[in-house]
């Protein structure tokens, strides 16, 4: 009689204790945050007039021109202008050179809040969470221009997903597009 008693509770036990918790999956995240929000400026672009990537060339030569730190150029041939930004010397060294030509700068980062919901799978868990768009930089009001419905202190979801690994819950992936700082 003892035996049969003992064994559900085991089971029960275990299976509680393998449940990923609000707290670890918080944890392994907030682990990958802050992140840096960055705007990026192309060396050259070009668009077709009147279409909505042209619409983003301008407003991005406005308000580099404005800035004081690129030279930018504009040429047109037929339907298309081709947009040259180029970076002043005595510009801020937080503007680094793009991996694929161009230029990148923070513009803001980005901080992990909290997990608003935790669903399982069937390899582990799914978790959706929230970070808060902070630290504004002197970049931030072109990024503002680019993605003008962003405000500082404004919360986007994000998700993750956890699967466990010899018998430890391991932050597998997430969704976000932004990484921290080198």
């Amino acid at each position: 009689m003892r035996r049969l008693i003992f064994t559900p509770v085991l089971l029960l036990t275990l299976a509680c204790s393998s449940k990923l918790d609000r707290r670890k999956a918080e944890d392994l995240i907030r682990k990958d945050y802050p992140v840096v929000v960055p705007v990026t400026v192309p060396e050259k672009a070009s668009a077709e007039v009147g279409s909505p990537a042209h619409l983003r060339l301008a407003t991005l030569k406005e308000n580099l021109e404005a800035s004081g730190w690129f030279t930018c150029e504009l040429r047109t041939e037929g339907g298309q202008e081709t947009f040259t930004f180029r970076l002043k010397p005595d510009a801020p060294k937080a503007i680094k050179a793009a991996p694929k030509g161009g230029f990148v700068m923070p513009a803001a980062e980005a901080a992990f809040v909290r997990t608003t919901k935790m669903e399982p799978t069937r390899e582990g868990a799914r978790i959706m969470y929230e970070i808060r768009l902070e630290k504004p930089t002197a970049q931030f009001p072109l990024f503002q221009a680019l993605h003008q419905d962003v405000k500082v202190g404004q919360t986007k979801i994000r998700h993750a997903t956890f699967e466990k690994k010899k018998g430890a819950w391991e932050l597998t992936g997430t969704d976000e597009v932004f990484r921290k700082a080198e």
